[in-house]
């Protein structure tokens, strides 16, 4: 073969691309309901503080959302225990299992009594079942992303992937479309009272169905890679000993790519929201009408980013969201607050959203490249989780603690700083189109030379 020789990889049947439409539909659905019941929290925050702390308590925000970090400590277990799960007996089980204990914790949550009833077991409850659901939600990103990945054709994996994207968001926007829908019927108190426990659940219901899709969607492992795990003949299948020896600069490589993503998404997705709610504070529905067609605006976006990167590849997508986010957090986080006009505020926000597509869209496929199958879970989850947690989860709080105290401008430098270090890693790390282990195990997504 001379040097100049195109190599066309073949493309995907019609029924092979049936299959992984069918598949993405039935993977996607339970990760809807799964960041459902992470959104409701901080979209109801402000509805049931006063249920766990008590009303006269000025700290209660800064609790509520103290409760919404902590259980981004449990994140990377739950990585490690669903991706040592997964890859060893497959990505079925291992989702499947996770939406089971995502849904038992939102219907304690929802049942749970006030702290007038029960006093302090009641924040206690709160967090133990938040505890839980950091740890189911480790385990879903690295599974789905990975599943996800595996079930795409070839020459359609950055689309069919981003679907994992469109399902986390579409969780928040489920969220804030069930806020809409209360709000319109139930007064302030009556939410306060009752209306933020039919939000949770109604994530515990909606599992029953996403239960048995998952149970019938089609398994991406082969049955010889999980055999290979169960009987020992590979030992290295889900090994954190085979991760950290053998592929610890990918593992590296995933953190870091991770890293501003992560405290982008959430300063854009959960504290630019808070922002809209806090500045149209005296017209509820207004705030909440701006951050649901923002957030369905940021669903219908990720598509459109798979398509690009299917075309163009992945690293573009990432350096466009490094180069925007770099200069956009200032205008977003400085203007949004002072904004009266809903015009003004979904623009602001809007913009935010298609910087933050270049990374959304694509990264979950990034970091299922970096690795072979018999430790993709694993790896996924551990780096995609650790970063997470450190950067992602505590954006919220970091937020809340430096407007209260009048540092507003810090947050947005340590923002700042956190997604120029991922650009860097973008840019000098990565290559383009370059053959990656989904291609060599499940064929090229690019046409080569």
């Amino acid at each position: 073969m001379t040097a100049n020789t195109v190599v066309t990889a073949p493309r995907s049947s019609p029924a092979e691309t049936r299959r992984a439409i069918w598949n993405t539909l039935r993977g996607s659905s339970g990760n809807l309901v799964e960041w459902y019941d992470v959104y409701v929290y901080t979209v109801f925050a402000t509805y049931f503080e006063g249920q766990f702390f008590a009303e006269d308590n000025k700290n209660s925000t800064v609790y509520v959302y103290a409760i919404f970090a902590i259980t981004f400590v449990m994140r990377p277990v739950g990585s490690w225990f669903f991706g040592r799960f997964a890859d060893r007996r497959g990505r079925r089980a291992a989702l499947t299992f996770s939406v089971s204990l995502m849904a038992l914790c939102s219907a304690v949550i929802a049942l749970v009594p006030s702290q007038a009833s029960i006093g302090i077991a009641a924040p206690i409850i709160l967090i133990l079942a938040r505890l839980v659901q950091g740890f189911a939600t480790g385990g879903e990103y690295g599974t789905s992303a990975t599943y996800m990945s595996e079930a795409a054709t070839r020459e359609r994996r950055g689309f069919l992937s981003s679907f994992q994207y469109v399902t986390l968001v579409g969780g928040h926007v489920l969220a804030q479309f069930t806020l809409l829908i209360l709000q319109s019927f139930l007064s302030d108190d009556q939410m306060r009272e009752f209306g933020w426990r039919i939000a949770f659940a109604i994530g515990g219901v909606a599992a029953i169905v996403v239960f048995w899709l998952r149970r019938t969607m089609d398994e991406s492992l082969s049955e010889e890679v999980i055999e290979a795990a169960r009987s020992g003949a590979d030992p290295g299948a889900g090994s954190m000993r085979t991760l950290l020896t053998d592929y610890w600069r990918p593992l590296l490589l995933c953190f870091l790519i991770t890293m501003g993503g992560t405290v982008a998404f959430y300063t854009y997705s959960v504290n630019a929201p808070a922002i809209v709610k806090t500045a149209f504070k005296d017209d509820g529905m207004t705030a909440t009408w701006v951050n649901l067609i923002g957030l369905i605006f940021l669903m219908l976006l990720q598509p459109v980013g798979g398509i690009i990167s299917d075309k163009i590849g992945r690293k573009p997508m990432l350096v466009f969201f490094g180069v925007g986010a770099l200069f956009y957090t200032y205008i977003l986080i400085t203007f949004l607050p002072e904004s009266s006009s809903p015009l003004a505020s979904f623009a602001l926000v809007a913009g935010g959203y298609v910087i933050l597509t270049g990374y959304t869209s694509i990264n979950a496929l990034v970091k299922s490249e970096l690795f072979p199958a018999h430790v993709r879970a694993l790896g996924v989850g551990i780096g995609y989780a650790l970063a997470n947690s450190i950067f992602g989860g505590t954006a919220p709080l970091i937020y809340q603690a430096a407007k209260e105290g009048g540092h507003v401008p810090l947050f947005i430098g340590y923002v700042t700083v956190c997604v120029a270090i991922s650009l860097v890693v973008y840019v000098f790390f990565l290559r383009n189109k370059s053959e990656t282990h989904l291609d060599r195990e499940r064929g090229s997504a690019f046409t080569r030379v």
